[in-house]
């Protein structure tokens, strides 16, 4: 290919090598729109530990801790009624009522490993401890929000940042 210009009224030219283009090849024939199948009616798997999680289970947990059984009971949605009856039986907890208790035993690892022991974090979780978000309580163990928010403060207490 060649270009001509004019600078300083003189033409120029210069011969520039153009390059060789190769087109697209396509190397398979596509016949139809190819998406994953959206699967409907799927069976929800429940995760080993809580799937047959029994009372005696629980109990592991609840020894350590000096909360009531009505604070337990509170805690996993429950009535005392029917944490009663999974003692008797020693019955499976429900997935939803033993993910919960497994979060809890999360939340007093963090306390234990926070405070030292674990009635002192019990102990500061009564006095109803302020932090950023607003204050936290006993109640707070109730929600997923609040054991978040629980954990926060504990990740903030250990690191060393106290507001």
């Amino acid at each position: 290919m060649t270009y001509i210009w004019m600078t300083n009224d003189v033409f120029m030219e210069k011969n520039i090598k153009s390059k060789k283009v190769n087109s697209y090849v396509q190397r398979s024939k596509v016949s139809k729109a190819e998406e994953p199948e959206a699967v409907y009616n799927r069976t929800v798997k429940i995760i080993p530990s809580v799937k047959n999680y029994t009372y005696n289970e629980f109990k592991k947990i609840a020894d350590k801790t000096p909360f009531t059984q009505a604070e337990w009971a509170s805690i996993l949605h429950i009535s005392e009624r029917t944490l009663q009856r999974y003692a008797k039986n020693n019955s499976s907890f429900a997935p939803i009522n033993a993910d919960r208790a497994l979060q809890i035993a999360n939340v007093i690892n963090e306390g234990k490993k926070t405070f030292g022991k674990i009635e002192l974090f019990y102990q500061w979780l009564k006095r109803k401890p302020l932090m950023l978000e607003g204050p936290l309580s006993f109640e707070s163990l109730i929600t997923t929000t609040g054991i978040q928010m629980i954990l926060t403060q504990l990740g903030r207490i250990q690191h060393g940042i106290l507001a």
